[in-house]
């Protein structure tokens, strides 16, 4: 193995709280040199906003370390979308989406409709909008930032972009083109990145389904970590883990030991 991709929220982080050791995982993986990436299915930040936030946490990253689905919706974007793209993002997200062009309250002719986690921000009138959006223009693509179906914040769960994504889906009959994870795309461009192959890298994860489940689909080591969302259910769900860790802070023993 040569390469660690890393889940954030729920493996280093929960809500605002530094998990226990996740600090010192992340500088023993730089002090050994291990080529790694930060991915993450928030689209309520930018990668700016996430290097901030990891900063205050005692962790370091760079920017162009995070891959995120606004990043990839982008690239995706400016090589297949010639018309206004309508964004269904928070605020702090928009910011990525430069070099193009965003609808304003009366465009009605768009090519994507983009979908992120908009939170309490999701009323009916904003939903039923992205809805008629998609109604009015057959040919628009429908863009998941990830299909993460909940997360862990301070407060306890909340639904994540998933659920929404599925009900534009089931209302409209359109299949979404999904930007994040579980989907394989979204792991090959993280390989790409760091010039590995699927076997050599390990993507560490608490989500079973879209860390553990979409990697491994993708060709990667998935190792689940027992803390953000992990449910013991989870194990019960057919997907089997390369491996289980109690914690991101167990990761140096775990990875020496099986380098040997």
């Amino acid at each position: 193995m040569q390469a660690i991709l890393f889940d954030m929220d729920g493996v280093l982080y929960e809500g605002d709280r530094l998990i226990a050791g996740a600090a010192d995982a992340i500088a023993w993986c730089r002090a050994e040199a291990v080529p790694h990436l930060f991915l993450t299915n928030t689209t309520s930040r930018s990668r700016r906003a996430l290097v901030e936030k990891l900063a205050r946490l005692g962790i370091h990253a760079e920017k162009d370390e995070i891959l995120t689905p606004p990043v990839a919706a982008i690239n995706w974007l400016r090589q297949h979308c010639h018309r206004p793209v309508a964004l269904f993002v928070p605020a702090q997200t928009r910011g990525e989406f430069t070099d193009v062009s965003l609808t304003t309250d009366t465009t009605k002719e768009v090519g994507a409709v983009v979908l992120g986690d908009l939170g309490e921000a999701w009323d009916f009138t904003t939903y039923n909008r992205a809805f008629r959006l998609l109604m009015e223009n057959p040919d628009a693509k429908l863009i998941a930032l990830g299909m993460t179906r909940y997360w862990r914040a301070e407060d306890g769960l909340r639904l994540d972009v998933g659920p929404f994504v599925k009900g534009l889906e089931y209302a409209v009959g359109i299949e979404p083109l999904v930007m994040g994870k579980p989907a394989q795309a979204f792991f090959h461009a993280a390989l790409s990145l760091l010039g590995v192959e699927a076997e050599q890298t390990v993507m560490i994860g608490d989500d079973i389904q879209g860390d553990i489940g979409g990697s491994q689909q993708a060709g990667i080591n998935g190792v689940l970590v027992r803390t953000g969302k992990f449910r013991q259910s989870d194990l019960s769900l057919g997907i089997e883990p390369f491996d289980i860790i109690d914690s991101i802070a167990d990761l140096p023993l775990w990875w020496q030991q099986h380098a040997e």
